[in-house]
């Protein structure tokens, strides 16, 4: 299933944007509107009203197209921004949707089949349709045979999509970017130091580049943009500088180059979306769809990310992870957001990229570069009906994860269940309600009023369980200063820390301080 406003996501706002939302409806189809058409589209159609021209023939046609149930109309301006067309689709819960005015409605029908088809066969995430590919290959081919030089097309981050059969005039640069797929670093270096990329993120011209001292052969590059996005590039490797008429010549194959490279980033974004739409569904709720998701063999972890004091928004966390996963051989990372957290599925046993074991390593190596980094591993799921316990404990955790006494960037629920029992405890009722008496709030007051720790002395003698040593150490003090203090608190009030019951309560109380504390920063 794919929303209106995932489709929007999907190509972009560079060609559309949503002027009035509606509920969350399916997209299905689409189909193309005629004002003298008794009826148009059906159930789940996104409605382009390429033949609409006036107010009132919006207005008719999004009659027609709330009795069909459309999940929304895409019209161009200024009939999009008409006060009389936004309030009709308003008042009838449907999308309306703004088709930018440099944009093409033929062009707007490919990307959205491409979408759409795309969701309905989704296959592997982040793939594109093979015959996207072959299309790139043969205009790498047009391009050379215009220009009469070997071409490579490449993305936006220097990465070889495709490349022309010809392939006669070389030097060591291109042999290594078509062998290895993207332009190495020393490459990507040379050519920076000489301003390529600077002209690339600016310009749309043509940029000629000489001949290297150090034999790097001269290039023609290409800048390939939609909607003003630099998208990619065509890099041909010349003689010497080519005629206006060939660069004339060249302008019909790099305009239909960029339209298949929005269309490869459309096709892999919408794949991406279904994925994690359905990685959430199975995360909040049991759901018998392990298959769709493409889950390896259980039993599953659910590892909630994140960074250290919520740095970053959720959208910087989330590339930041796939970036680091997909990096380390996870090919298709299991990863979605569900509320401001983000949540990996991974397989407990094994040892491959999106295996339990590989991440727990995976987390320890990155952090000791990045030590933001945090995670926070719920308990092992057995079956998917347990996944939403798993991603609860997991996000759980991840909020305990400053004040869990276990150091370092990964928690597993195993290991710190203790610590999460408490919390449950302290947060299930007021802190006042935990303040109902004891030594603890006279302490506090006398803390406050005469600058000692005797509460700091208690906390830390509790959670050593009585050692002096171990408790003096954790405070930084010689232990004949600790057996000092628990004298003069003794003087102050009255604790019996011999006792059991006394020592729970106490550390209750303790552990509702902190909580407050933390909240608090």
């Amino acid at each position: 299933m794919i929303t209106v406003a995932g489709v929007v996501d999907a190509v972009g706002a560079a060609l559309l944007k949503i002027v009035v939302a509606a509920d969350a409806a399916e997209v299905r189809d689409v189909a193309l509107a005629e004002p003298d058409e008794s009826a148009i589209g059906q159930r789940g159609d996104l409605v382009l009203g390429a033949g609409v021209g006036t107010p009132e023939q919006a207005l008719a046609v999004i009659e027609r197209c709330a009795e069909a149930g459309a999940a929304g109309l895409v019209l161009k301006p200024p009939l999009a921004s008409h006060p009389d067309v936004t309030s009709s689709v308003a008042a009838r819960n449907l999308a309306l949707i703004e088709l930018q005015r440099h944009g093409s409605w033929t062009q707007l029908v490919w990307l959205l089949r491409g979408v759409i088809d795309r969701v309905a066969a989704p296959g592997s995430p982040g793939t594109a349709d093979a015959g996207v590919y072959d299309e790139l290959f043969a205009l790498a081919d047009a391009a050379a045979a215009i220009v009469d030089a070997p071409v490579t097309i490449e993305d936006a981050r220097s990465r070889v999509l495709a490349y022309s059969s010809r392939q006669d005039r070389t030097d060591p640069a291109r042999v290594s970017t078509i062998v290895g797929r993207r332009v190495p670093g020393d490459v990507v270096a040379h050519f920076r130091s000489r301003g390529v990329f600077r002209k690339l993120a600016k310009s749309s011209d043509p940029i000629f580049v000489p001949q290297s001292p150090d034999g790097t052969l001269p290039r023609l590059v290409i800048p390939i943009r939609a909607g003003g996005e630099l998208l990619g590039s065509i890099w041909a490797v010349v003689e010497g500088p080519v005629p206006d008429e060939r660069l004339h010549d060249l302008q019909r194959p790099a305009a239909t180059l960029a339209l298949h490279l929005l269309r490869l980033r459309v096709q892999a974004d919408a794949a991406r979306r279904v994925s994690a739409d359905r990685l959430r569904a199975a995360l909040l709720a049991p759901a018998a769809m392990g298959q769709e998701l493409g889950l390896p063999t259980g039993p599953w972890r659910v590892v909630a990310l994140g960074m250290h004091g919520g740095a970053g928004d959720t959208v910087h966390n989330l590339a930041l992870w796939e970036s680091i996963t997909r990096r380390h051989g996870w090919r298709q990372p299991l990863i979605a957001d569900i509320g401001d957290v983000l949540f990996a599925v991974v397989a407990h046993h094994g040892d491959f990229p999106g295996s339990w074991p590989w991440l727990e390593r995976l987390i320890h190596s990155v952090a000791v570069h990045d030590r933001a980094l945090r995670a926070a591993s719920g308990s092992v799921a057995a079956d998917l009906a347990n996944l939403p316990r798993s991603r609860a404990e997991a996000a759980e955790l991840l909020a305990l994860h400053r004040s869990a006494r276990e150091g370092g960037p990964l928690l597993r629920f195993e290991d710190v269940w203790a610590d999460v029992v408490v919390h449950r405890v302290v947060t299930t009722v007021t802190r006042d309600d935990l303040m109902v008496g004891g030594p603890l709030p006279d302490l506090l007051a006398h803390d406050r009023t005469h600058g000692t720790d005797y509460v700091a002395t208690v906390a830390a003698w509790l959670e050593q369980q009585g050692d002096p040593k171990q408790a003096a150490r954790q405070l930084h003090v010689h232990p004949n200063t600790l057996r000092y203090r628990l004298r003069r608190l003794a003087e102050v009030v009255h604790i019996d820390l011999e006792s059991p019951r006394t020592r729970l309560a106490l550390q209750i109380q303790l552990a509702a301080l902190r909580s407050d504390t933390a909240t608090a920063t």
